[in-house]
């Protein structure tokens, strides 16, 4: 079994055979599937997605390319969608500073709002990082946030990075940037403990070396699990066990 932890099914390129992937990504064996919110309209949407499918499981929040279109008012509708079951997280926040989407200190102050959200409501957060680590890791260190965790996806720093989030109790995981020849993602990879890892497609984006150039889906986190597999000499079952174990421990409404 294997959990897709990070997938855009909102987005457009799935409107024309969304049923379709679902189907395929059941075959693979992706139980579950995580679709992050990119701002109000897509957290309802992957709200009512989770309501359509049994696989699909939502999270909700603002990302930081969205940060101007965060309106505080809109933080009883989001009280509320986070009351679903099938909500598992706060995200996909946190900070991209390599384009000027919005400023930096409004994408920080968004971003804080969220944090305090996901420890008032007591759940982990999806973080995105982009040119933004160091700052990222001021705020999340700051006394307030320090009893939230979650995890730092599509993972893009390097081992000494990796270490410190994992001290703060925070998981790492990688995209199919790992199945592509001559990854330094893969070595970082290698490098930390796969019980401290999820695994995710972030799909549509970044499809593993099989498909790359196309459209990603969940289907295809098999891939990257036999990499994993093959990074360490153990069966993609291993990888799979150990990672759907870590993801119950870090999203524990999962398990519902």
């Amino acid at each position: 079994m294997f959990i897709d932890t990070h997938c855009h099914l909102t987005f457009p390129n799935f409107k024309e055979d969304l049923d379709d992937v679902i189907t395929r990504a059941e075959a693979a064996d992706v139980r579950k599937i995580i679709v992050p919110g990119m701002d109000l309209h897509t957290s309802r949407e992957a709200v009512q997605l989770a309501d359509q499918y049994v696989a699909v499981y939502a999270a909700v929040g603002v990302h930081p390319q969205e940060s101007r279109s965060f309106n505080p008012d809109h933080m009883k509708e989001f009280e509320g969608l986070a009351s679903h079951p099938k909500v598992v997280a706060v995200g996909e926040i946190g900070l991209d500073f390599y384009r000027d989407y919005a400023p930096h200190d409004l994408q920080k102050s968004v971003f804080r709002n969220f944090l305090n959200f996901a420890g008032h409501r007591r759940l982990p957060v999806i973080i995105h990082n982009r040119a933004a680590y160091d700052d990222i890791l001021k705020i999340v260190r700051e006394a307030e946030f320090r009893e939230v965790s979650g995890v730092f996806h599509c993972f893009s720093e390097d081992e000494r990075g990796a270490k410190e989030i994992m001290n703060m109790g925070y998981a790492v995981s990688f995209t199919g940037t790992v199945t592509f020849k001559n990854s330094k993602t893969a070595e970082i990879s290698k490098s930390i403990p796969l019980d401290k890892q999820l695994l995710e497609t972030d799909a549509p984006f970044m499809a593993p070396a099989p498909f790359r150039g196309n459209r990603n889906e969940p289907a295809y986190v098999k891939h990257i699990a036999e990499k994993q597999a093959e990074l360490r000499s153990i069966t993609p079952g291993e990888v799979g066990r150990i990672t759907t174990e870590h993801a119950y421990h870090i999203f524990p409404r999962l398990r519902n």
